[in-house]
């Protein structure tokens, strides 16, 4: 076990590595001049050279990475180009109401998810199961930002059962963090369908029934908790994709997020602000991944991490 951490971590060490190359390949590539943003449309070449040499902008670009790795290293994330505060206070101030967003939003794609492939299952061929797996496709597939407006306009605006936007209260949360849910609720369901059919048709499933237990014992007791070991894994690979939508779904509800900030620094060019939620995110996918890892074999025994 200790072997296989050390491993994984080393892994993770590598794929920080990377997301931060590429990231910042990728905004030093961006016609885009922050230095332009910050002096105005008036300013004069010289002040734009300026302020470009401030913040160290005028620079190659292998000297702008390794200053950031350096400055990475001891703790530092940079000052925001835009509101020139310390990224790593800015990203505290929000780290809290994205944790509780991701938090509420993951428990509802569980909830949903799981309910409608345990009904699917077992339902299986029948216009039920159809109808949700169809459900289930629709929500995947549909953007974040159109279903966010739709359901916006629908129970905010027009039924008024949600506030339009805000933050403080369950009342607040509900609405994003049920959107969240329902889009991604889908790979769930589908998961959980296949899984338990699978199940219900080992042997161990048919010896519970011939010793006469009720169908509900059987399902909850010995099909449904083998059926969701697959979810575990998800959950941590979902969160890279939860993290995608809390950009979009964060925006459009008002929610003061790491997502409404990392959309506010792309509009402004903010490249430290943009990294830095980048990188922390990578954090979060990267140690979810390894903390679902772990937690495979408290649930199935038979996984040995030490021969994976």
């Amino acid at each position: 076990m200790a072997v296989y951490i050390l491993r994984r971590l080393a892994y993770a060490v590598l794929i920080l590595l990377g997301v931060s190359f590429i990231t910042y390949l990728l905004l030093y590539l961006i016609p885009a001049d922050p230095a332009r943003q910050l002096a105005g449309r008036s300013a004069t070449p010289e002040t734009v050279a300026n302020i470009r040499a401030q913040l160290g902008l005028d620079l190659p670009f292998y000297q702008q990475y390794f200053r950031y790795l350096w400055d990475l290293l001891q703790g530092d994330l940079g000052r925001s180009y835009i509101q020139r505060t310390e990224v790593s206070a800015l990203i505290g101030s929000r780290l809290v109401a994205s944790s509780e967003l991701l938090v509420w939003g993951i428990g509802f794609e569980l909830l949903i998810g799981i309910s409608l492939g345990v009904l699917a299952a077992l339902k299986r061929n029948t216009a039920v199961d159809r109808a949700l797996m169809t459900l289930s496709f629709v929500g995947v597939s549909s953007p974040h930002f159109i279903a966010s407006m739709l359901f916006l306009y629908l129970f905010a605006v027009n039924l008024d059962w949600f506030p339009l936007g805000g933050y403080g209260t369950v009342h607040h949360i509900l609405l994003p963090a049920l959107t969240l849910g329902l889009l991604g609720s889908g790979w769930y369901s589908r998961m959980v369908r296949s899984s338990m059919i699978e199940v219900l048709q080992q042997d161990f499933i048919r010896t519970a029934r011939s010793k006469g237990l009720t169908r509900a014992r059987v399902i909850f007791r010995h099909v449904l908790p083998n059926a969701i070991i697959p979810v575990i894994p998800m959950v941590a690979i979902d969160i890279g994709i939860f993290i995608g939508g809390l950009v979009v779904v964060e925006s459009v509800f008002g929610w003061p997020g790491l997502g409404q900030l990392a959309w506010q620094a792309i509009q402004r060019v903010d490249i430290p602000v943009i990294v830095g939620v980048t990188m922390i995110s990578a954090v979060f996918i990267v140690f979810a991944n390894l903390l679902a890892d772990l937690l495979v074999p408290l649930v199935d025994p038979r996984i040995n991490l030490d021969k994976t």
